[in-house]
């Protein structure tokens, strides 16, 4: 099943996002030498979306690259931002480099013009608009949500005056509904389906996080004899659950009946990562992302998930419930994205 993307435009404030200022004649040749994708295709009109790796081809951080005509600038996840330094500076040996964290002296907001679907277009009026705040305005291009929106930096001091033209035409996302859209959209997100384990195959994020003729970078070896190789232990996939039981990040995949023996134990083939009510069900139902093993990634297989105690936050669990394990909510694997 298919979703619709929303008929309105929409905006998602993530000032709190990390943001980092790379100076100096070497700030490009030195970040390309740290990150998956091409740091040269960056402009003041675009941004590249890339990873951060580890000399084992593996994510330490996912990052939006910015270049202004002097400056680079990345932004991440919140809880990036110490790593993130740490992990730039501790390569930065002699370059002419500085890396400066700038999180709380820029805000940032991203939109998404969904009526331009329907032939109503919103952002070349609002870019007019904006254009009259003077240079404390900076705007780029940047696919954040599985489709290409806009990203807003400004001094902080300027979000009243940005937010009133935005009331003309955009609506802002609180945080459940972004959580909603972004599994909808099938975009993984640092800290649930991303993390220091991950290979950017395994998340489906190298099509767009990784350039393979660039040429070196820190854990570039690896990437590519992933790429070789053709496959991946595991893929994030979307699935569907086919009853209306709840979904919940943690709960562990496992082959459904039928597709093991009768007398052995089920087989536990992947996790969920993230979960949200469907809208295309009106709730009733459930989506999420999650990492199945192959084999069992194929769109249609039928699994089964469960909750079981050592997976589940301590929050949601009761003295009664410290031994419970839910029963199977049985769940489809479906392909991304969901719209």
């Amino acid at each position: 099943m298919r979703y619709p993307p929303p008929a309105e435009s929409v905006y998602v404030d993530l000032t709190d996002r990390a943001k980092l200022r790379l100076t100096g004649a070497d700030r490009v040749r030195f970040l390309n030498g740290q990150v998956s994708n091409d740091v040269r295709d960056a402009s003041p009109e675009r941004s590249v979306y890339t990873g951060v790796m580890t000399i084992k081809g593996k994510l330490c951080a996912d990052a939006f690259v910015h270049a202004g005509n002097d400056f680079l600038l990345l932004d991440a996840e919140p809880e990036l931002r110490e790593p993130l330094v740490t992990r730039l500076e501790r390569y930065v040996i002699a370059d002419d480099v500085t890396i400066e964290d700038i999180t709380d002296s820029l805000a940032l907001l991203h939109l998404i013009d969904f009526a331009a679907d329907a032939g109503s277009p919103h952002l070349p009026e609002l870019r007019t608009a904006l254009a009259t705040l003077g240079p404390g305005v900076w705007t780029v291009a940047s696919e954040r949500y599985g489709r290409e929106g806009l990203d807003i930096f400004h001094e902080p001091a300027l979000d009243g005056a940005i937010r009133q033209r935005l009331h003309a035409g955009f609506t802002e996302l609180n945080a459940d509904a972004v959580e909603a859209w972004r599994i909808v959209a099938g975009v993984p997100r640092w800290g649930a389906e991303l993390d220091e384990n991950t290979m950017p195959a395994e998340a489906g994020v190298e099509t767009r996080a990784v350039s393979f003729t660039k040429g070196c970078y820190i854990g570039q070896e690896i990437v590519s004899r992933v790429k070789s190789v053709g496959h991946v232990n595991r893929q994030l996939r979307g699935l569907r659950a086919l009853d209306s039981s709840p979904l919940y990040e943690g709960m562990a995949l496992f082959a459904a009946p039928g597709d093991n023996a009768p007398d052995s134990p089920a087989k536990e083939v992947g996790k969920i990562t993230s979960a949200a009510p469907s809208a295309g069900h009106g709730g009733a139902h459930f989506i999420a992302l999650g990492y199945v093993r192959r084999g069992w990634e194929t769109p249609g297989t039928v699994l089964d998930a469960i909750m079981r105690p050592a997976d589940a936050p301590p929050e949601t669990l009761t003295d009664d419930e410290s031994n419970v394990t839910t029963p199977p909510c049985r769940v489809e694997i479906c392909t991304l994205p969901f719209v």
